[in-house]
């Protein structure tokens, strides 16, 4: 099994999944720079730089059928937001995000991991759909309930935040769960 980019891409009447561009780099280093994106998400370099956007950028435009991202596009916000699928056992999909601070409380993270789930889920050979987000992050948590994923555990010691061990919850939803 592999991942793909959509065609065509994957879209509602309040925002768009596409593809990265290298026009993103400047607002992308805004938002990643955010205190409360770096907050929750280990993978991004403190300070965040135009060269890590471009780098980003440059990977992203890749397909190497394990992993897509997207950027979230809203009417009146570019760059709302990032979301991202990666391929990490056969058959399972694991999706993480991040939503821009003048986008925060619209919906576009429920609306995006909706979209981007369901999408996956009608992929021939996937079985499973989660999202694990830190224990503490709650808006986090209720994006993924809001979106249907079922809270199945807390993972302890899940993963690294920056040298800290830290607790995680992790969502799932399965293709039976959307019939």
């Amino acid at each position: 099994m592999t991942l793909a980019y959509p065609e065509p891409e994957l879209a509602t009447d309040r925002l768009r999944l596409r593809c990265w561009r290298p026009s993103d780099a400047p607002s992308l280093v805004r938002c990643c720079n955010d205190a409360e994106i770096r907050r929750w998400l280990p993978p991004i370099p403190v300070p965040y730089t135009a060269g890590d956007a471009e780098a980003f950028i440059a990977a992203a435009q890749s397909d190497d059928g394990h992993i897509v991202r997207f950027a979230i596009e809203q009417p009146d916000v570019p760059l709302a937001g990032a979301i991202g699928a990666r391929l990490v056992a056969p058959g399972v999909v694991q999706i993480g995000y991040w939503v821009a601070a003048e986008a925060r409380r619209t919906g576009v993270a429920t609306g995006a991991l909706t979209v981007l789930a369901r999408w996956l889920s009608r992929l021939e050979g996937v079985a499973r759909v989660q999202v694990f987000t830190d224990t503490e992050n709650v808006p986090s948590m209720r994006v993924a309930e809001r979106a249907g994923f079922r809270h199945e555990a807390v993972l302890r010691n899940w993963y690294d935040l920056r040298g800290e061990r830290r607790d995680a919850a992790m969502f799932a939803i399965l293709p039976g769960d959307l019939a």
